[in-house]
């Protein structure tokens, strides 16, 4: 015990050999995150690789890495004062919460191609063209002006593919940055990307990347130039930080979503378990049809017992978040919305709700947590 507790205090003069990172053990997303098991090894053989290097070498996996929002905004301004393609992944279930604030002012005059990730997930009746079309708008409200917009999956082959000539197109012969906020696939994408355009599982090995740092990777192209993978920031408002791991499929779906139609008369409510609750307030009785997570459990009840319900329920009927996830979860924010002609009420990191007739509703989500109204995309 004695022995490890010297190792312990000892970490802060430790770094990877592989990226420079001061070896930790506690954050698991965090930079120079090391399993103690591999900690000891490395210290016997004199290899100490932080977690991310170790997958990098050995596995030939870019992994996710997290940064504070000043080295973020750094690496930012890096971008903006040089001469390359971004291409902007964001999660098209989640526009509000992968938007990074403020990412025109720091891209300069650089061209951004936006990429709306996991489309697979998209039902099949959804048109493809609303919704790149819609990824548009909202981003010219950000301040941002695509050159393009492209849906993708990172388990597509055809996909990726398609998505390596459109950067190519785009390129131009410049590096091309991939930024984008944790939870939107980045780094699943990238390393989809770089197997299906080589045919090559092996082709990321630490004598490849030279250049590897702490804060980016640098995947080199034919020509000279690189791809360069850049770490996530955390966007805290996304659902997906307010419940617990065994949760997250729930808020980021592996499979094509299944719709279903709920019949509703005026004074009735919907939960989607305890993340977010639809008011139907006034209007005649009609269809609403729930695009969630296919295991995503819905309730129904009576508009005038809904707040006592679940007061009554969550964390326990109406999950997630869990009973141990309560204490942090933040309380529901109610937003009222008159709806006039065919919409989706978008919860944001969760799903959305279509309203085929007009109506009076309410949407409610966890404090900090975006609902925006779109024009249906079905």
């Amino acid at each position: 015990m004695a022995e490890r507790d010297l190792v312990t205090e000892a970490l802060e003069d430790l770094h990877c050999i592989g990226c420079g990172a001061v070896i930790q053990t506690a954050d698991k997303d965090g930079v120079g995150y090391t399993p103690k098991s591999a900690l000891e090894k490395g210290l016997e053989t004199g290899e100490l690789y932080c977690q991310r290097c170790f997958r990098l070498r050995h596995y030939n996996e870019i992994a996710a890495v997290n940064i504070s929002d000043d080295e973020f905004l750094r690496l930012l301004t890096e971008v903006g004062n040089t001469n390359a393609l971004v291409v902007n992944v964001i999660d098209i279930f989640d526009f509000n919460g992968s938007v990074i604030p403020g990412l025109h002012r720091f891209v300069a005059g650089n061209d951004v191609l936006l990429v709306g990730n996991k489309r697979d997930i998209l039902p099949k009746s959804v048109k493809e063209s609303k919704v790149r079309n819609w990824l548009r708008e909202r981003a010219h409200e950000e301040g941002l002006r695509p050159v393009d917009v492209v849906l993708t999956s990172a388990y597509n082959r055809d996909d990726t593919l398609d998505l390596v000539d459109e950067i190519e197109n785009y390129r131009e012969g410049r590096d091309v940055y991939v930024v984008g906020v944790t939870n939107v696939g980045k780094s699943t994408l990238i390393n989809a990307i770089i197997k299906n355009a080589t045919g090559d599982s092996d082709v990321i090995t630490t004598s490849r990347f030279p250049g590897t740092t702490l804060d980016k990777i640098e995947i080199p192209l034919d020509d000279g130039s690189f791809i360069i993978d850049t770490p996530g920031i955390i966007h805290r408002h996304q659902m997906a930080h307010f419940i617990g791991p065994e949760d997250l499929k729930l808020v980021s779906p592996k499979k094509e979503i299944k719709p279903k139609t709920y019949q509703l008369n005026a004074g009735q409510t919907l939960f989607m378990g305890g993340l977010a609750r639809f008011d139907f307030i006034k209007g005649d009785k009609q269809g609403f049809t729930g695009f969630f997570d296919n295991h995503l459990m819905i309730h129904r009840t009576k508009l005038e017992k809904a707040d006592e319900f679940y007061v009554k329920h969550k964390g326990s009927l109406l999950v997630p978040p869990r009973e141990d996830d309560m204490e942090t979860f933040p309380k529901l924010v109610r937003k009222e919305f008159a709806i006039k002609g065919k919409s989706d009420i978008v919860f944001s990191g969760l799903g959305w709700i279509r309203v085929a007739k007009p109506a009076i509703i309410a949407a409610w989500v966890p404090e900090g947590v975006d609902v925006v109204v779109r024009k249906s995309l079905i």
